[in-house]
């Protein structure tokens, strides 16, 4: 079961989107690594804004997400690819459905 989650947002710089398009599509590998990633999605939302939305069955697997190498690889190209730090909002999850 899924209790909590995260959506972190980013806006590509101009010319940059297919550069971010790959560099999410190349951390899921990172994220099939965590064992506590019960969920993991980059999303595209319009012609340069992006996403990722996941999912963890509790407070420690996200904290461990945070704290992981995705996060750490946002971060250190955030300044080279998104017009602004990403904007990182925690989620509790109200109700979910996963395939098993």
């Amino acid at each position: 079961m899924v209790t909590v989650g995260i959506l972190a947002q980013v806006e590509a710089k101009p010319g940059k989107e297919d550069e971010v398009a790959s560099f999410l599509k190349g951390a899921l590998p990172l994220a099939e690594q965590e064992p506590a990633t019960t969920a993991w999605f980059a999303i595209r939302l319009g012609p340069s804004r992006f996403g990722i939305f996941d999912v963890f069955p509790d407070e420690a697997g996200r904290d461990a997400h945070l704290s992981g190498p995705i996060a750490a690889a946002l971060m250190e190209r955030a300044g080279e690819l998104f017009t602004q730090p990403p904007a990182i909002e925690k989620a509790d999850l109200l109700a979910s459905k996963l395939a098993e």
